[in-house]
C-alpha cells in the first residue's frame, strides 16, 4: 500500500498511476488494456456528454407551459394544474414563462383556436414559433385513492430532456400540495438558486386557494380576460370568490375586468378587498395588488410608482411591470418615459398589451407615423383589440381622415361595444361646434350601454361627459341637467369631477362637491392637484379673483401632461384664468400647450376651445380686449399680437363653420372677430 502510495504521488496522471498499480499488483498486459480501455471509454463518453449536454436555461430563455395530461376521468383538473404551476413557477425571478397574450396570438399564426388545449406537440409548436427554450409539461394519474404527478421540461428544438420530477398525493385535496413540491423540484433542477426558491416559493394552498374547482374557476376567468372577453370572464372570477371568500387574486381580477370596463368604482372597491386578503398570496403577487390598490384605491400615483420601482428590482425581465411603470409615467405626463418603458416590455414580450401601450406612447407625443407601423405590426401578428382600433381612429382624427374614421365606426358597430362608435363620432362632431348631432349620438350611446347592462357607473359618466362638454360651450341649463342625472347614477371620482365642473354656475353645489372630493380622495393625485383645483380655479373666477385662481392651479403643473385623467383641464382653466387677469401671453403659452399636444387632446372639445382661447390671448395682447391692459404698448408688438388674434379667430371660425349658430361660445366667437380692426 505505501508502495502504491509512493508511485501515485510521482505519477499524478491517471494513465501512469494505472500503470503504476498495475506493476504493485502484478497484473498482466491484458487486464492493463481492459482498464486502459474503460478509462478511455469513461474519456470519450466525458467529451460526448460535455458536448451534448443540455443548454443552461437563463433568466432571458422563456419557456412554454403545456396543460398537463389528465388520465383520471376527473375534469376539475383540467386547465387547473396548469394554472396552479403557472402561479407556482411565476413566483421565480429566475423562470419566465411566455405569456398567455403571446401563446393565444401564435395559436392563431397556426390557425388554432385561442383557446385551444396546450398538448405537448402544441406547446413544442409554440415553442419553436417563439423562439423559446423549452417545454414544460406533465401528467396527473391515479393510482388507487392517490395521485402521481409528473412534470418534465424538454428542449424545444431537439428534444432533449432537461430535468423531471414527480410527487404523489395522498388524496384529491392533498394534489395542490404535490404541485407545489413538483414546482419546486423543477425550478432547482433548471439552474435556479436555491436561495431564490426558498425566498419566492409561497406553498399554492395559501397563494392562492386551497379549492381546486375555486382555482378552476379562476383559470377560466383568466382565459376569458386574456382573450379581451371583460364581460365574460366576471361570471368565472365570481364564481371562485363564492367557491373561496379568501381568494385574493379572484378579487384582483373582478377589480381589472371592472376597471377595464369603465366601471372604476366597482373595480376599486373589488380592489381594496384584494388589498385585506394580500397575506395569502405570492410574493410578486403581493406587488402587483400593493400597486393596483395604490392606484385604483388611493390614488396617490407617486406611491404607485415607488411600488413598481420595488417590483421592477426584483422581477427585472417581467414585462408587466415595465408596461405597468409606464401607465404610470403617463398617469404622471411623464410621455417619454412611457414609451421607454412600453418599448422595454415589448420587446421582453411582443404582445398585445405591449403593443397597444407603445402605439399609444407615440400617438400622446404625436409621432402618428410610428404609430400606426406598431399597430400594423401588431395586426400582422393576428393582434386585433378595442384599443388598436381606437388608435387607429384617433389618428384618422388626427390626420383629418374621414375615411378611415369610418371604417373604425363601422367596426366598433360589430363588435361587443357597439356604443363606442356613438360614443367617438359625438366626440368627433362636438368638436366642431355640432352639438345638436353630437347629443343625439350619446343618447344612442346610452341606450346601447343600457342594452348590454353595462351598469350605471358607465352610464354615469356618458352622462357626466355630456355635462362637462355642455357647460364648456356655454349650454348651461343642459349642462346642468346632464350633471344631475349622472349624480343621481353614480358618485364615482370622475363623474362627480365632471358634475361639479359644469356646474360651476350653481357655485354652493359645485364647492360642495369639490369638498366631497378632497375629503374622500385625500391621496388622489388626480383629485389633490388637478381635479379639485380646476373647480375652486373656476368658482375663483366666477367671483372674480384670477389672481387666486391663478395661484390654486400651481401644483397642477407637473401633471399638466398626464395622458389618461382629465387630460389638459388644468392647462385650459389657467389660461382662462391668465385671461381674466389680463396677462395675454401667459394665457396664449397656456392655450398653445394644449394645441401642441393634440396627440394627448384628441378629440376632447377643448382641443377645438383652445384656439378660441389662444386668438383671445393674442387679443388681449394687441390691447383689444376688454380685459388688455391699456397705453404703453408697442405699435409693432401690438400688431404682430393683431395679426395672430385675427389669424386664431380665423381658424377657430373655420372648423366650426358647420357649427349650430346658437351655441353661447360660438356667437361670442362670431362677435368678437366682426369687432376686430382691420389693422
Amino acid at each position: 500500500a505505501s508502495a502504491a502510495t509512493g508511485s501515485a504521488a510521482a505519477h499524478p496522471s491517471g494513465s501512469s498511476t494505472v500503470v503504476a498499480v498495475a506493476r504493485e499488483h502484478k497484473f498482466g498486459l491484458a487486464a492493463f488494456i481492459v482498464i486502459a480501455l474503460i478509462l478511455i471509454g469513461a474519456a470519450s463518453y466525458g467529451v460526448y456528454a460535455f458536448l451534448h449536454r443540455a443548454p443552461a436555461l437563463t433568466s432571458k430563455d422563456t419557456i412554454v407551459l403545456a396543460d398537463l395530461t389528465n388520465t383520471t376521468g376527473d375534469s376539475v383538473f383540467d386547465g387547473t394544474l396548469r394554472q396552479g404551476l403557472a402561479v407556482q413557477l411565476d413566483q421565480s425571478p429566475f423562470l419566465n414563462l411566455l405569456s398567455e397574450d403571446r401563446i393565444q396570438q401564435t395559436l392563431k399564426m397556426m390557425s388554432q383556436p385561442a383557446d385551444a388545449r396546450l398538448t405537448p406537440d402544441t406547446a413544442r409548436d409554440i415553442c419553436v414559433r417563439t423562439s423559446s427554450a423549452a417545454v414544460l409539461d406533465g401528467s396527473i394519474a391515479q393510482i388507487g385513492s392517490q395521485y402521481l404527478l409528473t412534470l418534465k421540461a424538454v428542449g424545444c428544438t431537439n428534444g432533449q430532456l432537461l430535468a423531471s420530477t414527480e410527487a404523489q398525493a395522498s388524496d384529491k385535496n392533498d394534489v395542490l400540495a404535490a404541485l407545489g413540491k413538483i414546482s419546486s423540484a423543477i425550478r432547482k433542477r433548471l439552474g435556479e438558486s436555491l436561495s431564490t426558491i426558498q425566498k419566492y416559493d409561497t406553498p399554492l394552498a395559501e397563494a392562492t386557494t386551497s379549492s381546486l374547482e375555486a382555482l378552476q374557476a379562476f383559470s377560466r376567468g383568466l382565459a376569458a380576460h386574456d382573450a379581451g372577453d371583460y364581460r365574460g370572464a366576471v361570471p368565472y372570477y365570481q364564481q371562485a370568490i363564492v367557491l373561496d371568500p379568501n381568494f385574493a387574486m379572484a378579487y384582483v381580477g373582478l377589480a381589472t375586468v371592472y376597471d377595464d370596463l369603465g366601471k372604476s368604482s366597482v373595480a376599486a372597491q373589488n380592489e381594496a378587498k384584494a388589498y385585506a386578503l394580500r397575506d395569502r398570496v405570492t410574493e410578486k403577487e403581493k406587488l402587483y395588488i400593493d400597486s393596483d390598490y395604490d392606484e385604483l384605491v388611493l390614488g396617490d400615483l407617486e406611491k404607485t410608482r415607488q411600488v413598481l420601482e420595488l417590483w421592477l428590482s426584483e422581477y427585472p425581465q417581467d414585462d408587466t411591470v415595465l408596461r405597468e411603470l409606464g401607465v404610470n409615467y403617463a398617469h404622471l405626463g411623464q410621455l417619454q418615459k412611457y414609451l421607454a418603458e412600453s418599448q422595454a416590455a415589448l420587446r421582453i414580450n411582443p404582445s398585445g398589451n405591449n403593443y397597444d401601450d407603445v402605439a399609444a406612447a407615440f400617438i400622446f407625443l404625436n409621432r402618428l407615423e410610428e404609430a400606426q407601423a406598431v399597430i400594423q405590426e401588431a395586426q400582422a401578428k393576428n393582434r386585433d383589440s378595442i384599443p388598436l382600433h381606437s388608435m387607429l381612429y384617433d389618428i384618422a382624427f388626427l390626420q383629418n381622415d374621414p375615411a378611415g374614421m369610418a371604417r373604425q365606426l363601422a367596426w366598433f358597430k360589430d363588435s361587443r361595444d357597439s356604443s363606442l362608435s356613438f360614443v367617438s363620432e359625438a366626440n368627433t362632431t362636438a368638436y366642431s361646434g355640432q352639438e345638436r348631432k353630437a347629443l343625439d349620438l350619446m343618447q344612442q350611446a346610452i341606450s346601447a350601454a343600457t342594452q348590454a347592462n353595462d351598469g350605471n357607473e358607465v352610464i354615469a359618466n356618458y352622462n357626466a361627459d355630456v355635462a362637462l362638454q355642455e357647460a364648456l360651450v356655454g349650454n348651461v341649463a343642459v349642462a346642468r341637467q346632464y350633471a344631475s342625472t349622472a349624480l343621481q347614477l353614480s358618485t364615482g371620482r370622475d363623474v362627480q369631477f365632471a358634475a361639479a365642473f359644469a356646474l360651476v354656475g350653481d357655485a354652493a353645489k359645485s364647492q360642495a362637491l369639490a369638498d366631497d372630493l378632497a375629503k374622500r380622495f385625500p391621496q388622489d393625485t388626480w383629485v389633490q392637484f388637478i381635479e379639485v383645483p380646476c373647480i375652486r380655479a373656476q368658482l375663483a373666477l366666477l367671483h372674480g379673483d384670477a389672481s387666486q385662481a391663478i395661484a390654486l392651479l400651481q401644483p397642477a403643473l407637473p401633471y399638466d401632461l398626464s395622458a389618461f385623467g382629465p387630460v389638459l383641464y388644468s392647462p385650459y382653466v389657467r389660461g382662462e384664468a391668465y385671461l381674466a387677469a389680463k396677462q395675454g401671453s401667459a394665457a396664449a403659452a397656456e392655450f398653445q400647450k394644449i394645441l401642441d399636444h393634440s396627440g394627448i387632446v384628441g378629440d376632447e372639445i377643448i382641443g377645438a376651445l383652445a384656439r378660441l382661447g389662444l386668438a383671445r390671448a393674442y387679443a388681449v395682447e394687441a390691447g383689444l380686449s376688454r380685459h388688455a391692459k391699456n397705453g404703453g404698448a408697442n405699435p409693432s408688438v401690438q400688431s404682430h399680437a393683431l395679426a395672430n388674434a385675427r389669424k386664431a379667430y380665423q381658424d377657430f371660425l373655420a372648423l366650426w363653420q358647420h357649427a349650430d349658430p346658437d351655441i353661447p361660445i360660438y356667437k361670442q366667437a362670431q362677435s368678437e372677430y366682426a369687432k376686430l380692426p382691420a389693422n
